[in-house]
């Protein structure tokens, strides 16, 4: 029996989005490979090469790999946004004390809607740890997300990161605690680290867990503008000695940003031999770094270009939608990577900056890329536009692949 093929016709691939573009065929234009998708058995094979104008660009589904669900979408009830990072963390605190489970349902639930319409599968959201005296016991947002968790729909995958002070991972017994509590949810290890009263011993036993447990470990790190913070070389140290093999993720890392060239490439150094993947959140480090009365200082953004040239793996994340940190924004890796091509200087061709929201997304979490070449129907999204360009240009929904298949036969 014949397998059944069919063709999507005028379509455009970012050649960074597959992985043996020249068995992959088609035209090359640039960063692009156009031609008509051929699909057999379930599965993006081939192109073909067409005279034909591309109308449509096909891409893996989109990867969130840092964002806040347990925030979310509650901007309009707090009286006190703006201001710093820290008057951020203080206002976003006050406004907790609303957070009863149809809250967080129904915010965290908006947001999650909004990143599937976006074209995501694969989602981080951090939550907020509480300081009680057990570290084992989980805060409500914690239980919420995991009921929305179990109610996923096949396909998409929501990971929960749990996000306290790395202050508190210090004490052993509480980082032993905490460990466990995230081996048994199939959560994630986190840690807020800003300069925190013993950050190398918190440091160090979130390692240790995540060694003895099998845990990934993501991190928000050096969040400010302060060039004698540590945070990322000490990770990337620790990472370096124990020889820890478990995915690491750091966010944020803005105080590179105000350090010398050679001090940017010795970190980078590091970060590049462990194997750690940085997130760039550009919406909240905009909004809340560098603020000045008179006019913006430096904008917070860890320097993307230099890590990248040096061998780092960089992905971007939306970080906070419409809360204490970041009273606007948009549940869209999009937006993410809009908002970076014009405050990092990422310049064209844009689809080389693709796989920081897809390919090397997944991998920054722990998964596998997953290319356009040899990639399930149902793992790739279409959107109607001719090239990336537009596609970041304009406001367009993400479309499953299945939905535009004619069913003719080649």
């Amino acid at each position: 029996m014949t397998v059944e093929e069919q063709i999507l016709p005028r379509v455009s691939v970012p050649r960074s989005l597959i992985g043996d573009a020249d068995r992959f065929g088609g035209a090359c234009h640039g960063d692009m490979v156009t031609g008509d998708l051929i699909l057999r058995g379930g599965h993006a094979v081939a192109m073909r090469a067409s005279d034909q104008r591309p109308e449509r660009l096909v891409v893996p589904a989109l990867v969130e790999p840092h964002v806040h669900l347990d925030k979310c979408h509650s901007v309009d009830r707090i009286a006190d946004v703006g201001g710093d990072l820290m008057a951020a963390i203080t206002a976003q605190a006050k406004d907790r004390e609303l957070w009863t489970r149809a809250d967080l349902h129904h915010r965290a639930g908006q947001g999650l809607r909004e990143l599937r319409r976006a074209g995501c599968d694969v989602i981080r959201t951090h939550i907020d740890w509480h300081d009680s005296e057990d570290g084992g016991a989980a805060p409500v947002a914690w239980s919420v997300l995991g009921e929305i968790t179990a109610d996923l729909p096949v396909g998409l995958r929501l990971e929960r990161a749990a996000l306290t002070g790395v202050d508190r991972l210090a004490d052993p017994d509480w980082a032993k605690a905490c460990a466990t509590r995230m081996a048994r949810d199939d959560g994630v290890l986190g840690a807020f680290v800003l300069g925190h009263a013993r950050q190398a011993d918190g440091l160090r036993n979130a390692f240790v867990e995540a060694d003895r447990l099998g845990l990934k470990l993501d991190f928000h790190v050096d969040e400010s503008l302060d060039p004698t913070l540590t945070g990322v070389e000490t990770i990337a140290d620790i990472a370096l000695e124990t020889g820890f093999q478990g995915p690491i993720l750091m966010g944020h890392a803005s105080a590179l940003s105000m350090l010398p060239q050679s001090d940017v490439a010795r970190v980078a150094d590091k970060l590049a031999k462990a194997n750690i993947t940085l997130c760039a959140l550009p919406s909240t480090n905009l909004y809340l770094q560098g603020r000045d009365p008179f006019q913006p200082g430096g904008r917070g953004l860890t320097p993307i270009n230099a890590l990248r040239r040096a061998g780092v793996r960089v992905v971007l994340g939306t970080d906070n939608v419409r809360d204490a940190f970041c009273p606007l924004g948009r549940h869209d890796p999009r937006e993410s990577l809009k908002l970076a091509v014009l405050a990092a200087h990422l310049d064209p061709p844009f689809g080389e900056h693709l796989p920081m929201i897809t390919t090397q997304a997944r991998v920054g979490l722990g998964l596998p890329p997953r290319t356009v070449d040899g990639a399930a129907i149902g793992d790739l999204i279409l959107f109607d536009a001719p090239s990336v360009s537009a596609w970041l240009t304009d406001d367009m929904p993400a479309n499953a692949l299945t939905d535009a298949l004619t069913g003719d036969r080649i």
